[in-house]
């Protein structure tokens, strides 16, 4: 009868301490995804920011030659003078969010240019981040013609985002 209780009584035991570790991996897996919502939203906002900086002509931007811009992902690209934080802070996160705008003309256009506007959030912690990107294409010739000064004139739009860590050293 004894040896048949404490069988039971230890597979009690050991399902309790299973299921333990598995709230406590489920509550750090909840936290995790929370934060890389809270620099995702970050992110994005920012973006959003910066691309109104840029029509109004507040935000620094890099000049590249042609082709997809190389300053984005190079680690320490938004720690330069190129970097723009569009906000001072951002609610519970470790630091403001920021963005490195660049523009280069298209091939084949004197008159179209495009710019790429990527920006990065973070979480609580330095550490989570993410970041999105967004291309502006801009017909500038097309906007002289429609009206001149002050137009935002035509522009197509595309974003993404950006799953690799320039930081890390991959592109």
């Amino acid at each position: 009868m004894l040896p048949g209780a404490l069988m039971l009584a230890s597979m009690m035991l050991t399902t309790s301490a299973v299921w333990l570790e598995a709230s406590i991996a489920q509550m750090r897996h909840a936290a995790n995804v929370h934060e890389h919502l809270r620099a995702a939203h970050a992110a994005d906002n920012a973006l959003a920011l910066c691309a109104e900086a840029l029509r109004a002509g507040i935000a620094p931007v890099l000049l590249t030659r042609s082709g997809e811009p190389p300053q984005w992902s190079r680690p320490g690209a938004f720690d330069g003078p190129g970097a723009y934080e569009p906000a001072p802070s951002w609610p519970g996160s470790a630091r403001a969010p920021q963005c490195v705008i660049e523009t280069g003309l298209v091939e084949g256009s004197a008159d179209t240019r495009t710019y790429w506007i990527t920006s990065r959030g973070f979480g609580v912690n330095e550490a989570v981040q993410a970041r999105v990107q967004l291309m502006i294409v801009r017909d500038e010739k097309r906007e002289a013609r429609e009206g001149g000064e002050g137009r935002e004139g035509r522009e197509r739009s595309a974003w993404r985002r950006i799953v690799t860590d320039a930081e890390a050293g991959s592109t």
